[in-house]
């Protein structure tokens, strides 16, 4: 039977615990609030608090015992110079969590740890996002709108070539279209056919097929 061990084990030994235990509470410090797991924040609750129990006390030795504890100085020079001293009329019960419902990964229950006395976080700006019906009005008064008449200009180089041209007193070559490549191609191919055509094809040296030069069968 588990008797006198409630140690929540959180699936890490017993350094790595301690060590998770003192940087969640070094955040906590820091930026007096962190996002975590249901398991984690309910495990470095008790753990902040007795840092701000030792900070309320004010001692050297609490000082040298947080620093034990956090291995960060200044970490605990702001526990006991700022946070602390908030605390003095209050009897325990330093932080708060609050369930922020399962993280979409692996559904793992989250929780907000922060301080009870700190600063209220500030609203974003709420953005107006437009309903399915101002889009289709927006949409049907820019179709609406008469379109401006566009106009194409003749880029620079094109310009000046024209003009030399004309300077010269040379002409614009023609642009050939499809078609009449076509038939040129296909002329070139004729010419090519009658030529190969009227060429004389050469004498084989060899007879009919499976006989020699004088046309008898082989031995």
């Amino acid at each position: 039977m588990r008797h006198l061990k409630k140690t929540v084990k959180l699936g890490r030994t017993a350094d790595h615990r301690k060590a998770l235990l003192a940087n969640q509470v070094c955040s906590l410090i820091e930026h007096s609030r962190i996002k975590t797991t249901l398991a984690k924040a309910k495990a470095v609750r008790p753990f902040a608090e007795r840092m701000v129990t030792l900070g309320k006390r004010g001692s050297l030795h609490c000082r040298r015992t947080a620093i034990a504890y956090l291995h960060n100085p200044g970490m605990v020079k702001k526990l006991f110079e700022e946070i602390a001293p908030r605390s003095l009329s209050r009897q325990g019960g330093y932080t708060r969590i609050i369930k922020l419902g399962p993280r979409p990964s692996d559904a793992a229950p989250m929780a907000l740890l922060e301080w009870v006395d700190a600063a209220p976080v500030a609203k974003a700006d709420t953005v107006e996002v437009p309903t399915a019906k101002q889009k289709k009005a927006d949409a049907a008064a820019e179709t609406d709108k008469p379109a401006a008449d566009i106009k194409t200009s003749a880029p620079a180089s094109a310009k000046t070539s024209d003009e030399q041209r004309q300077a010269k007193g040379q002409k614009k070559p023609a642009v050939r279209s499809r078609k009449t490549t076509d038939k040129a191609k296909r002329a070139e191919d004729k010419a090519k056919k009658e030529r190969a055509a009227a060429q004389p094809k050469p004498k084989s040296k060899l007879g009919p097929k499976g006989k020699g030069k004088s046309g008898g069968k082989k031995r």
